[in-house]
Formats: C-alpha cells, sequence, structure tokens
C-alpha cells in the first residue's frame, strides 16, 4: 500500500502551502522574497513555486503581488495618500514595477484608478468596495450571473 504515505506527504505538502500563503496574506507589505518563504516551511525554493502553482493556480511571487496591489487598491480608494506613499506602504520597493503590476492587475494606472474610485466607491461600504473592485487577472474566467431557470 505505496498510496497511504503518498496521500500523508500530499497533505504535509498542502499545510505547508497554506502556512505560506497565510504567511503572504499576513506580511504582504514585509519584505519577501520565495528563499525565504520556502526555508520558512523546509522546501526548495523550485518545489516550493511549482506545488504552490499546483494548487492554487499562481506562483508565489504573483499571490504576493495581487496581495499587495488588491491592499493599495483600499488605500487608493481612500484618497488620502499619494500613489507613491501607497506603493511603499503595500511593500513594494519600486515605483515603476507597483506601476507596471497595478496597471496588468486593475487596468488602469494608479493614478487613474485613483480618481476614479473615489468617486465610484463613494458612500460604499468597505467590505462591498473591496469584493466589487477585486483585481482580476486576464487567465481568470470573468464572474458570471447566477442564473435563475
Amino acid at each position: 500500500m505505496t498510496s497511504r504515505p503518498a496521500a500523508a506527504q500530499h497533505l504535509r505538502d498542502l499545510a505547508r502551502l497554506r502556512r505560506v500563503r497565510d504567511r503572504i496574506d499576513r506580511e504582504h507589505a514585509q519584505p519577501l522574497d520565495v528563499e525565504a518563504l520556502a526555508r520558512g516551511v523546509n522546501m526548495s525554493a523550485g518545489h516550493l513555486s511549482r506545488q504552490f502553482r499546483r494548487a492554487y493556480g499562481e506562483s508565489p511571487y504573483a499571490y504576493l503581488m495581487t496581495r499587495r496591489i488588491e491592499r493599495a487598491m483600499a488605500l487608493l480608494r481612500r484618497g488620502d495618500l499619494s500613489v507613491t506613499e501607497v506603493c511603499f506602504a503595500v511593500g513594494c520597493s519600486s515605483l515603476g514595477t507597483f506601476s507596471t503590476r497595478f496597471t496588468e492587475l486593475v487596468g488602469v494606472p494608479p493614478s487613474v484608478y485613483r480618481s476614479q474610485a473615489a468617486r465610484a466607491a463613494a458612500g460604499m461600504p468597505s467590505c462591498l468596495a473591496k469584493q466589487v473592485t477585486r483585481p482580476v487577472r486576464n487567465r481568470e474566467a470573468p464572474v458570471t450571473e447566477p442564473r435563475l431557470d
């Protein structure tokens, strides 16, 4: 019965991947890299990247950047911080990389988003604004309305 040890190992790997994902969610504003994340769960960086992609559909770095951009969107909606301040507040060290990644995920540059989102989300509860304005990657399927047949 070799499937039982393999299944147990798979469950242990999933638990380690959840710990990595949880750490990214908690510490997204801190300097994180795949090597440090992998060391934290006793995996090689390559193995972590492959397993993370297999489990969650994206690399650990892409997941980290998505969390950072989601947080940046919330800060930009508030309207009291500049784009540069938001960039550094969410853990990015390069304004150029931040702006490029933000534009890829959201579809507009951060400065445009800041001016548009402040008007669009005015009066909307923050929990609803977060859901409505969540960035959608190009490879994700669009959300469709449930059919009531």
